[in-house]
């Protein structure tokens, strides 16, 4: 990563004329555990080695210029007069988080920042907490304050939920910020407490990016979200002390079913399996049983399918290829669906042979020619941090 540093500082100088401080974050992937991070529950994520950069400089004009070098465009705000008025724009995830650094009166003057990456956009690898995370880091370099994770995760979620209008949870932000490497999160949605778990040696982690884009902003995510959240509230209104999804049981949703739409059990019922998933993919990790595990991952692409209807073709095609491979244990739809990516779970010496029948496959039957990376937990942007990466 270190090239990429020096090359976002290179960009910086050449754009504002001016020396910048350079902050991390990673993207990430979820294990196990989809779409039940905003009903309080268990999620398995960890981070990858793509990783977006902001480079930050002062400026004496009371103003947030922001630099995209993907884009190649500014973007260009009054600090002090800063409103929740989201331009459709990839400049709304760090002006949302400078927007929400300065609701917790975190006293910010005028900066020039430069933003680089390499994170897949629409892939499902939470590119946006990648930019929200990277710029939260630079902002707390600027107003010389430390925040801790679990404040600068929130901070970073806040900027996607009340700016940018994504109804996202907190595991991407959460993960990318606090992440450690060689390790997986088993992350408490509602508490913030988690576990690092290790993942054995002779495993690798391949995603598979379908090249299927998706936004979770607007459509079909939010839809997905507002049924879960109506079918969370017939459950509590019915089932006195059950607050969240997360306290729910198979048994408290089928005695609401008559209460609620059919969309919303069926989301319901995903997000109630996919809890208990996720706890027992905890101790399949433990026991270092990749069987069992991968066993899990199909069984939570299937719920993702048919109760949440939140694949696609293209996804299902990839899944499928997947498991005729006879060293790939488990495989599954990651990120908030309607495409994007998988993720798979596949003996490490058949990885590489793995991803070019896959890839072979894929573009017979589609005509399209998917990226593959084989990856490992990475560190988030706190450990970068302290273990003198790029903060």
């Amino acid at each position: 990563m270190k090239v990429e540093e020096e090359h976002a500082l290179q960009v910086h100088q050449q754009q504002f004329g001016q020396q910048g401080h350079a902050s991390a974050a990673p993207a990430r992937v979820n294990l196990i555990g989809e779409h039940t991070d905003y009903t309080g529950g268990f999620v398995m994520p960890m981070a990858i080695g793509f990783h977006t950069i902001a480079v930050i400089s002062p400026r004496q004009d009371g103003r947030a210029i922001f630099y995209s070098a993907n884009y190649k465009e500014e973007a260009s705000f009054e600090v002090a007069s800063l409103k929740a008025a989201p331009r459709d724009h990839w400049s709304d995830y760090p002006a949302g988080v400078l927007w929400a650094l300065q609701q917790e009166n975190i006293s910010l003057g005028g900066f020039s920042m430069t933003l680089a990456g390499d994170v897949p956009l629409g892939a499902g690898l939470s590119s946006s907490a990648s930019v929200e995370v990277a710029t939260a880091m630079a902002l707390q370099h600027h107003a010389g304050v430390k925040l801790p994770l679990e404040k600068l995760a929130t901070l970073c979620r806040r900027a996607e939920n009340d700016y940018v209008g994504a109804k996202c949870g907190i595991m991407d932000q959460f993960v990318v910020a606090g992440a450690v490497a060689h390790r997986a999160m088993l992350l408490d949605c509602r508490s913030l407490a988690f576990d690092l778990l290790p993942l054995p040696e002779q495993i690798r982690v391949v995603i598979c990016n379908s090249m299927v884009k998706h936004a979770v902003a607007t459509g079909e995510y939010g839809d997905r979200r507002d049924e879960v959240e109506a079918g969370q509230a017939v459950i509590h209104r019915e089932r006195p002390g059950v607050n969240l999804l997360r306290d729910a049981t198979l048994e408290d949703l089928e005695a609401c079913k008559n209460m609620m739409s059919a969309s919303s059990f069926m989301r319901c019922r995903h997000i109630i399996t996919e809890n208990q998933r996720v706890t027992a993919a905890r101790e399949a990790l433990l026991q270092e049983d990749m069987k069992r595990f991968g066993t899990l991952m199909i069984e939570a692409h299937k719920s993702m399918r048919d109760d949440f209807q939140a694949s696609c073709a293209e996804i299902d095609l990839l899944v499928e290829i997947a498991m005729q491979q006879p060293d790939c244990f488990g495989s599954r739809i990651t990120g908030g669906g309607f495409g994007g990516c998988t993720v798979n779970i596949v003996r490490a010496e058949s990885a590489e042979q793995f991803v070019a029948t896959l890839q072979e496959q894929y573009a017979a039957k589609t005509g399209i020619a998917a990226q593959c990376f084989v990856t490992a937990p990475s560190d988030g942007a706190l450990a970068l941090a302290v273990d003198g990466g790029a903060e």
